[in-house]
């Protein structure tokens, strides 16, 4: 799964229409060219690819409005459209996408119903305290994990991954059930 097609799929999805170079400024002006290696490069390789697998569909080209070359202009097909939602929700559900998909989802969330993002955001804490369970279900009671060296630490740092990624969670959903966002449900 990659955070590029995502970041690509809603961007495009967003617009309705649009041409490459928008869904390269869109994606520059959240940053994700930073966090989500979402460079011009591989903005154009992903509607080329995405294009390719018949999630977008190439309308006639348009003149570019700055005398430039014309531009393609691109808009999800149905397995587009699902493409995105399957994606999106994935990454919202799962404990352990890589934080820039991960990244992409939030910053998509609004686009699924109000119960429907929490409900995933739901599945997503079960999924890490079942992760944090399995990682302790092994230690002796009482471990002090200062005592077990490096072992320690990567143990430590495992649990510290699960406990602020489900604390993180919980927030998010907190501030979904308290009305934050516009959610693609409400009025």
């Amino acid at each position: 799964m990659s955070a590029v097609r995502l970041l690509v799929l809603g961007a495009v999805r967003r617009h309705g229409r649009t041409h490459g170079y928008q869904v390269r400024a869109d994606l520059e002006s959240w940053g994700a060219h930073e966090w989500a290696r979402a460079t011009s490069g591989s903005v154009y390789h992903a509607l080329k690819s995405l294009t390719k697998d018949g999630l977008l569909v190439v309308h006639d080209s348009m003149p570019s409005a700055a005398g430039g070359p014309p531009r393609m202009e691109y808009e999800l097909t149905e397995e587009g459209e699902q493409a995105y939602f399957d994606l999106l929700r994935s990454a919202l559900t799962h404990r352990d996408p890589r934080l820039d998909l991960l990244a992409a989802a939030v910053g998509f969330i609004d686009d699924l119903p109000r119960g429907d993002a929490i409900g995933l955001l739901r599945e997503r804490v079960r999924e890490l305290a079942q992760w944090r369970a399995s990682i302790t279900e092994y230690l002796p009671p009482g471990t002090d994990l200062d005592t077990w060296g490096p072992v320690g630490e990567v143990i430590g740092l495992w649990l510290n991954t699960a406990d602020s990624r489900a604390a993180w969670t919980d927030r998010l959903i907190d501030r979904l059930e308290g009305g934050a966002f516009r959610m693609a449900d409400d009025a």
